[in-house]
């Protein structure tokens, strides 16, 4: 029997890293029933919310969804359509794994961390206001309960996943009483698992050590705002945002989605990487119990980056469909 997901094509150049999915999601024989829902600039053109309630409303439904990039308008105009999602779903658990892939050459070998990040409070609350004319307030939410389901979560995942470490990242030695917050309920909960290794770093400290000792870097859990910053810094340590996937899970449902941007300049060039989009699709397989299909498609994905098969932005010559015609070859042969 098909899975039934959600599907957002997304704007700019999502559409077609949809299509190259479904393209290697075919080649695998995964058999998946996409319900198709809108969301992004095209509904704020046609006078709707960037994410209309029945879109809402069908991923709730289903529990499970797979997102392209979807452009946020920055500095006026509506709310970020990610943000939305994560709030209205209460998808309150960002997972971003970084990794090596072979055929991707960087500085940092043998990368392999998880990075949980909390994805519905903090300053991404969206609460602003002009305070004067002159002066913005942002205002910062951090509760309890949204620290403790977070590094709730970490903790559980590297306790299910054979993962050693545990590490709290935060900015409590300025931020006394927010970060004091998470920091105090990190070292709460780490006392219920005595057979997972556990410190916290602060946040700046954390990204260096990032660059310089990576390998000794298990699992991470900190804030929103800092989990988006330390998370690209990771996936640039990977090889890109082009190759880093991620995930979203609240306590009823799950959206899949590329981390990068929908790269609008690019739109209709066939040119994107589909790589991360894939990745979050093979995490979601995973999620779907898939996992057969999962293995299949990221052992023919190496295979195809270590045969040179790459799209610019890796060094290679590969469009986006032959990317993706590339590795349903391999799945093939």
């Amino acid at each position: 029997m098909a899975h039934k997901v959600c599907l957002i094509r997304g704007d700019g150049t999502g559409p077609e890293l949809v299509s190259a999915v479904e393209t290697v999601f075919r080649a695998a024989n995964v058999a998946i029933d996409w319900v198709e829902v809108e969301a992004g600039l095209a509904c704020v053109e046609a006078g709707k919310p960037i994410v209309p309630d029945e879109t809402i409303e069908k991923i709730r439904e289903v529990g499970i969804g797979l997102k392209a990039p979807m452009t946020t308008p920055i500095g006026k105009g509506s709310v970020s359509p990610n943000v939305t999602l994560r709030k209205r779903l209460d998808l309150y658990a960002c997972v971003r794994p970084v990794f090596s892939l072979p055929g991707v050459e960087t500085p940092f070998k043998n990368l392999d961390i998880v990075i949980f990040r909390e994805n519905t409070e903090d300053l991404y609350a969206q609460i602003e206001y002009m305070a004067t004319e002159t002066v913005a307030h942002s205002v910062k939410v951090i509760s309890e309960s949204g620290c403790e389901k977070i590094i709730r979560a970490a903790f559980e995942y590297a306790r299910k996943n054979g993962r050693k470490k545990v590490v709290g990242v935060h900015k409590a030695n300025i931020m006394k009483v927010a970060d004091g917050l998470f920091l105090r309920t990190f070292k709460r909960i780490s006392e219920e698992y005595p057979d997972i290794e556990s410190w916290d770093n602060i946040v700046d400290n954390q990204c260096m050590q990032l660059v310089t000792k990576w390998s000794i870097y298990d699992v991470l859990v900190t804030l929103n705002l800092y989990g988006d910053i330390v998370s690209d810094l990771a996936a640039g340590m990977m090889g890109g945002l082009g190759v880093a996937p991620g995930a979203n899970f609240g306590t009823n449902c799950a959206v899949f989605e590329a981390v990068h941007g929908s790269a609008p300049k690019y739109t209709g060039m066939n040119k994107v990487n589909p790589t991360a989009l894939l990745l979050s699709g093979t995490l979601m397989l995973d999620h779907l119990g898939e996992t057969k299909a999962r293995a299949d498609i990221e052992g023919a994905l190496k295979a195809t980056l270590m045969k040179g098969v790459k799209t610019y932005d890796l060094g290679g010559s590969a469009t986006t469909s032959g990317f993706a015609e590339a590795i349903c070859s391999e799945l093939k042969g």
